[in-house]
């Protein structure tokens, strides 16, 4: 008798169901919040080097490049993500560049995530009017 009760199946469906759906929903989310952190690095690092190669050019300063950045991130993913930004003029390689660097939030659940979590640099050579 006790042992029918045990092996009786009924009902095992439902409980079976929400569990994997609940498993397979925390997965699905996980990998779209992985394709959104990965996609705002790859736009700031895109901002980052275009306001590089922008600071970089002979009739623009640094600041310049620094607001070319903001403007890009901010416009498209937000003003709160271009916060940070410096500029500044070095090495790289060998070469004076211009460095721009941008440290922005990592988004772990949706948009909100861990302030200064992600930093990228963009470089580009200076230009010269020798």
């Amino acid at each position: 008798m006790l042992w029918r009760a045990w092996a009786d199946e009924r009902g095992s469906a439902p409980a079976e169901f929400a569990m994997v759906g609940a498993l397979l929903t925390v997965l699905t989310l996980s990998v779209i919040q992985l394709g959104l952190a990965l996609h705002i690095r790859n736009t700031v690092l895109d901002a980052a080097a275009e306001g590089a190669r922008y600071a970089a050019l002979a009739d623009t300063s640094p600041e310049q490049g620094a607001d070319r950045t903001r403007q890009l991130i901010s416009a498209a993913i937000g003003a709160g993500y271009a916060a940070d930004v410096t500029v500044q003029l070095a090495d790289h390689l060998g070469h004076p560049s211009a460095i721009v660097t941008v440290r922005t939030p990592l988004p772990l659940i949706g948009l909100i995530g861990i302030d200064g979590g992600l930093e990228v640099s963009g470089h580009a050579a200076l230009e010269r009017l020798d």
